[in-house]
């Protein structure tokens, strides 16, 4: 395997949980969930792992700013700015959405880390705006390095290839604080996929590592024949990185889109009954619009009895609480 530049600030390995109360109040299968919410950089979530990749890269390019985008309350944003601050870059952000009066929840902390807010008003100028940015800041002597939306490149999927090393190194030694005992095998692993870098990098690292668990994406915004094309070709390029070239096929990817009809980011009772469910039985928090919509996912898929009473299904929370204090989520969760 190749050896890849890699900056280690992450807090790793995160730990895995059972989830028993939840299980029990379902009447579900045996579930645990993975807390990559927990991974240290700005209240952690997936995209540190993915920064450790992307920010290395652009030290070795000699980059001396990093450029990316989301929504107002994008969590990859938040832990973007917090890298670049961390190791010395200016950071420009290009965020799609209505600006709030007062900044709260991801746009607060972006600004706290020092970064400059481009804002523009309807997501079909984001591209064109990201890439005007980029070149303003290249002629200007800036040497950008723009970090993909989402962290969703090659080069960010490494990130979850690797964490699916880490999954498996876990499981050999699992051994439950609260005495539900071993994890000899994990038959699905949930969670949300949208830009797709998380999603194909579960793929790749299940290929090469010889993971045996099902890895089901819950749409959070895109269709499944999107997700399956964009994702397999995005596992076939990031396995480049690691050495001889892997062909991936849509088939590889399995998705699931029937929980996104309301769009990006809308709250509707699916979400604000998955964060409840996990508050108020685990004590653990979701975010409104990724970990909320994934865990509503499944929540349907165990009634409906889709998992079999004898699996185990770990949820892979991908952080992103922040975005429960917003204006737009707080009053309404």
């Amino acid at each position: 395997m190749n050896q890849i530049p890699r900056l280690h600030f992450a807090h790793l390995p995160t730990p895995i949980e059972e989830l028993p109360r939840l299980s029990k109040a379902l009447g579900g299968p045996r579930l645990l969930v993975k807390r990559d919410d927990q991974t240290g950089l700005a209240f952690g979530g997936n995209k540190t792992r993915k920064l450790e990749f992307l920010v290395a890269e652009a030290q070795e390019q000699g980059a001396k700013m990093m450029i990316s985008a989301g929504a107002i309350q994008s969590n990859h944003c938040r832990q973007t700015a917090a890298a670049a601050a961390r190791f010395g870059f200016e950071c420009t952000l290009v965020l799609t959405g209505e600006l709030p009066r007062q900044p709260s929840a991801n746009l607060l902390l972006d600004q706290l880390f020092g970064a400059r807010i481009v804002n523009v008003k309807d997501r079909e100028d984001r591209d064109r705006i990201l890439q005007e940015t980029f070149d303003l800041a290249a002629s200007e002597g800036k040497k950008p390095y723009l970090v993909p939306y989402g962290g969703s490149s090659p080069t960010g999927a490494l990130g979850y290839a690797f964490a699916v090393e880490e999954l498996m190194k876990q499981m050999a030694g699992f051994r439950s604080f609260q005495n539900f005992g071993s994890l000899d095998r994990v038959d699905w692993i949930i969670f949300g996929t949208s830009s797709g870098g998380t999603h194909a990098g579960l793929v790749l690292g299940q290929r090469v590592f010889g993971c045996q668990g099902k890895a089901l994406g819950i749409s959070i915004d895109e269709p499944v024949e999107w997700l399956q094309k964009n994702i397999s070709a995005l596992a076939s390029s990031a396995s480049e990185k690691l050495g001889e070239r892997i062909e991936f096929v849509p088939a590889d990817v399995s998705a699931n889109a029937d929980y996104c009809a309301a769009g990006y980011g809308v709250l509707t009772g699916a979400e604000r009954e998955a964060v409840r469910l996990f508050a108020r039985h685990e004590g653990l928090l979701l975010d409104p619009v990724y970990t909320g919509r994934a865990a509503a996912g499944m929540i349907d898929l165990v009634r409906k009895g889709f998992f079999k009473k004898d699996e185990t299904v770990l949820f892979w929370h991908t952080g992103g609480q922040p975005a429960l204090f917003a204006e737009k989520y707080a009053a309404s969760i």
